[in-house]
């Protein structure tokens, strides 16, 4: 009675609300279509919001995100990581898409998203013609030299990174294939199997490293030979960063 009330989202004597483009966006990016987004506005603020305007407003941040895909990189990145994101994906139905994530390491210490790239076959098949087009894009955007490329087993995208950059050494990510292991592996031999294998990559030489490897292999190569297989197979791109202190 005394007007002492001070609503937040609409102001008084507010004729439109304040807001709405942030609003539109943060809520698409949730994954919400026009038509969803047209009904959380009537239902909470009580406002019409057409489908068309919010489109208007969505293609709005088209021209920032071209900007940004398109934007000068650093001439040389110690190391870049390269991942994929799996994100759900409506296309006619909801499956789940792989996006591929390039993160550079500055020489300054600190981490940048280069990009983004969605993969072309829908399951993570890309082969080496997808990896030289990605990173020939990085090339291109000024990324003169990487140092050490971190990734996963994609198929061909070593061989396209050392074509991309010649000097750069190549490095699985252990991570990787620790997880990998333990597909082949029973899920009530994953603690010991840990066990046994944080020596190997904990190593502090290559020939430690080594050592530690034929131990394992003489508790759990008689069990899961595909594991030890897995392991000798990318030997030559695990050792690189035991060579660093």
């Amino acid at each position: 009675r005394d007007a002492s009330f001070d609503p937040v989202i609409v102001r008084k004597r507010q004729r439109r609300l304040d807001g709405i483009d942030e609003i539109v966006l943060s809520l698409t990016a949730r994954g919400l279509t026009t038509g969803e987004v047209a009904a959380h506005f009537a239902e909470v603020y009580g406002a019409k919001v057409s489908k068309d305007t919010i489109s208007k407003i969505t293609d709005k941040v088209l021209d920032d995100m071209a900007e940004w895909q398109n934007r000068p990189l650093d001439a040389v990145y110690p190391v870049i990581f390269i991942d994929a994101l799996y994100v759900k994906v409506r296309d006619g139905q909801v499956a789940n898409r792989p996006f591929y994530v390039v993160i550079g390491v500055t020489v300054d210490g600190h981490r940048d998203i280069l990009g983004i790239w969605a993969g072309e076959g829908g399951q993570g098949g890309e082969g080496a013609k997808f990896w030289l087009q990605v990173l020939t894009e990085v090339k291109n955007r000024g990324v003169a030299d990487v140092c050490i490329a971190v990734c996963d087993g994609f198929k061909g995208l070593p061989e396209a990174i050392t074509t991309a950059w010649p000097a750069t050494v190549v490095q699985t990510c252990v991570l990787h294939l620790i997880r990998n292991t333990f597909r082949y592996a029973s899920r009530r031999y994953w603690e010991q199997m840990a066990k046994d294998l944080k020596p190997v990559y904990t190593a502090p030489t290559e020939a430690a490293a080594l050592a530690r490897f034929e131990e394992f292999t003489d508790t759990w190569g008689g069990t899961y030979p595909a594991i030890i297989a897995l392991w000798r197979n990318a030997w030559s791109e695990f050792v690189p960063f035991l060579d660093y202190d």
